[in-house]
């Protein structure tokens, strides 16, 4: 708190005491942050969706619904849901499935579940192996950087949705010869390795030309002439400072996972059946888009949704944490 002595505007001889705030950095970019309506939206959608994915067996308990539990009394002799936009009654608030009569709420909170699991664990894991790995090719430079880097190169250049749906059947009859559970574990197991294979890149880039710019400031000089080791330098010194747009992109990566999984899925060389998942409500839907057009939106929106929020919560990030950013200014 720092006090201020100002002469009042009158002439008068007395001095007026004004007390003016100092805001830390993170609190600079709090407000900066607040000030978008539309990234607070995108927060609280979030917010909503992992709310649900955490508390989805309490959720569907409280309502009396099961993602798997099927009521051939709800659909007709055709196997479509019996009444108007798929079968909405009270019982089932979204409707149900055409052909298994399963709840389509039930569905999507579980498949909420499965979706923001895979997006989180995919974007942990390529923030932090790109994270180290650009810190180490910023800092060391010389044959770790030209390694590295060639070797990124090297990645970006494989195709990598045609390779992952190439190799799923051998990658996870592998997986399953080396002990992991046949069925959705080893499919999960493969999703994650090819996640952090293909992942890593972007992260590495940017980490990268951020270690390369900061290795050269008057702070790690300090530190290496006070004697301080490469260890120390690199990851209490230098990493700190890149907090802000690794956050930033990384908010961008999670529902490009989300997004992914539901592809895989669709495609069906990601979860199985029946395992709830977004993906694969959408490839089912595709038969019955005719004759229930509502079992086909509603998923179908419920994803859109959360890109969505997640993309405009990452905008609202990578705008608070770049105090230079055109798009935000300080009042």
């Amino acid at each position: 708190m720092t006090d201020v002595l100002s002469v009042d505007e009158r002439g008068d001889d007395s001095l007026l005491v004004t007390s003016i705030e100092s805001k830390s950095p993170k609190r600079l970019s709090w407000d900066r942050f607040k000030r978008d309506r539309f990234a607070i939206a995108g927060l609280g959608v979030v917010v909503f969706f992992l709310f649900i994915a955490i508390f989805a067996p309490l959720i569907t308990k409280i309502l009396g619904i099961s993602p798997n539990a099927l009521d051939r009394d709800s659909l007709n002799d055709y196997g479509l849901p019996n009444g108007r936009f798929g079968g909405i009654s009270g019982k089932h608030w979204l409707g149900v499935e055409p052909g298994t009569g399963r709840d389509i709420l039930a569905r999507l909170i579980y498949g909420a579940r499965l979706s923001l699991f895979v997006g989180l664990v995919a974007t942990l894991i390529s923030t932090s192996l790109g994270m180290v790995l650009g810190l180490l090719a910023g800092y060391l430079r010389g044959r770790v950087d030209t390694f590295l880097s060639r070797l990124s190169d090297l990645v970006m250049t494989f195709p990598s949705l045609i390779l992952t749906i190439a190799l799923v059947r051998p990658g996870t009859q592998r997986l399953e010869a080396m002990g992991v559970p046949e069925g959705n574990p080893a499919r999960l197991t493969y999703l994650m390795l090819v996640t952090l294979f293909f992942g890593w890149v972007g992260f590495f880039r940017i980490v990268r030309g951020q270690t390369l710019a900061l290795r050269e400031r008057e702070f790690v000089e300090a530190a290496r002439s006070s004697g301080a080791g490469p260890g120390h330098i690199i990851f209490r010194q230098i990493a700190p400072n890149l907090w802000g747009p690794i956050i930033a992109l990384a908010s961008m990566s999670l529902p490009a996972y989300v997004a992914y999984e539901a592809a895989l899925s669709f495609l069906g060389v990601g979860i199985i059946a029946p395992t709830a998942s977004w993906g694969i409500m959408l490839q089912d839907s595709v038969h019955f888009y005719r004759a229930d057009p509502t079992y086909f939106f509603i998923p179908g929106a419920t994803l859109f949704v959360l890109v969505m929020a997640f993309y405009l919560l990452s905008e609202g990030l990578r705008d608070a944490l770049d105090p230079k950013n055109d798009r935000q200014q300080v009042a």
